[in-house]
């Protein structure tokens, strides 16, 4: 009797094939198109609205699919880079024992309310979500969340959540946040983080709604582990400790204060001096070095240690070039525009009850193209705007459309380097976070379509 063959996930780098292929079909009927652009005072590249035409078409070859995966990879070295050399600096700092010996002692504060943390930490880089916008920068902090979630008895999706979602909700309701919505006002001639009060009120039911969902969660795997969406995998030997390895010597309590340094000057670093993934690299790779030195490494150990952490880290760093191959795809081919072009005229024909959430789900859409904050701001809003105008909706409620269209849908694309660089860190299969994001994710836009209803009632 031949035995039924069981459905396997599919490996990450078969999905991102998949849309790869999907979108090469989609050059081939989709028009190719584009905007008039121009600059701006502010030397900003925008797009003229109503420039949109075609242009002659060029349907992106199959058999170039080889090399755009290559051109994808190249075209992200600096985040693939600062993945590679994240995995190594934390490879050196988690062999050390410090990171765990400090879990140890919060575990032990947090063990009759260990559930605490999460609200805790989901405030906490909310706030750097929405002043600094915390995106991609989110990934360096994982480990930590990973390490002191285990140490609480929760999974390491809990560890991964309780830090990102925080992030990526501070991000979304932008209260001060200069990359999207700093970006967007000036483009809709609104003073600077104007309308901050609503804003504020959106932050505040989000963390609501992540801490019940994440908290909810948390408890069903504590008493059902093999609900856990990653139950069955490997699991991660760094994160485990032992008891000589909780003890707090002197050596770790140095290891420790070398990394609040660093992580002091990272955060002075991103807010004051602007600084990005080369900056950021150099930082951690000198923490690495520093703590190894201070643990009693020799300069070998030290090397060797980092070459198995970036070793270990290596093909999920390739999943984030991959998945740039995709928007390759569709520039190349000159259908990005046209795309733009249609899902805006659609929502100029909505009925008018529906006009502020079409707005809404249409950034959503979009974002699912062009997943920079900044970049989609300076497509979509001299877009939106006019249409904004025309069918009698505020132009900051045009505004709040495009940060939460912009904002919540990253948590869940393939082509987010954001996701794909904090699941390269805590080694979660894309499939296994998708299972746990999903519902998350419809709780999120279902938040957001009665967001800009109450935007459109209130005269946002």
């Amino acid at each position: 009797m031949k035995t039924k063959k069981q459905w396997k996930t599919p490996h990450t780098f078969v999905i991102l094939a998949c849309i790869m292929i999907l979108a090469t079909i989609a050059t081939y009927f989709v028009p190719a198109g584009e905007f008039e652009r121009y600059q701006n005072a502010a030397g900003e590249t925008l797009v003229l609205a109503g420039s949109y035409h075609q242009v002659e078409a060029h349907p992106e070859s199959f058999l170039a699919l080889p090399g755009t995966v290559y051109r994808g990879i190249t075209d992200a070295a600096s985040t693939v880079t600062f993945i590679l050399m994240i995995g190594g600096a934390f490879e050196i700092i988690t062999s050390t024992g410090a990171i765990a010996a400090l879990c140890h002692k919060l575990s032990r504060m947090f063990v009759n309310r260990k559930y605490l943390v999460i609200p805790v930490f989901l405030i906490l880089f909310s706030i750097f979500g929405f002043t600094m916008g915390m995106s991609a920068e989110v990934m360096i902090f994982v480990p930590f969340g990973i390490a002191l979630a285990l140490s609480l008895g929760l999974d390491k999706v809990t560890g991964v959540a309780m830090i990102a979602m925080g992030a990526a909700t501070g991000f979304t309701a932008g209260l001060l946040n200069p990359f999207n919505v700093g970006i967007a006002q000036g483009i809709a001639e609104l003073p600077m983080f104007s309308g901050i009060g609503y804003r504020a009120f959106i932050l505040a039911v989000l963390l609501a709604v992540d801490t019940v969902y994440i908290v909810r969660y948390a408890k069903m795997v504590q008493l059902h582990p093999e609900k856990s969406v990653i139950y069955g995998e490997a699991e991660e030997t760094e994160y485990q400790f032992n008891e000589e390895d909780a003890n707090l010597t002197n050596r770790k309590l140095i290891i420790l204060l070398i990394m609040a340094a660093g992580f002091t000057v990272l955060i002075y670093g991103l807010s004051v001096w602007g600084w990005y993934f080369e900056e950021m690299s150099a930082l951690f790779l000198a923490m690495g070095i520093a703590c190894g030195f201070a643990n009693g490494y020799g300069p070998n150990k030290i090397a060797s240690v980092f070459g198995d952490g970036a070793k270990n880290i290596v093909v999920g760093a390739l999943i984030v070039g991959m998945a740039r191959s995709i928007n390759i795809i569709l520039e190349d081919a000159a259908v990005i525009d046209t795309i733009v072009f249609y899902i805006s005229e659609i929502v100029g024909f909505m009925p008018h009850a529906l006009q502020a959430m079409s707005m809404f789900i249409a950034q959503s859409l979009v974002n699912c193209l062009i997943t920079s904050g900044s970049g989609q701001a300076v497509v979509m809003m001299p877009i939106m705007v006019p249409i904004a105008d025309l069918i009698g909706i505020s132009r900051q409620t045009a505004v709040l459309a495009f940060q939460l269209g912009d904002g919540f849908s990253n948590s869940i694309l393939p082509t987010s380097s954001a996701l794909m660089g904090y699941l390269v860190v805590s080694k979660i299969p894309y499939t296994k976070w998708l299972k746990f994001m999903l519902p998350l994710f419809w709780i999120w836009t279902l938040c957001g379509c009665l967001f800009m209803v109450g935007a459109v009632l209130i005269g946002y």
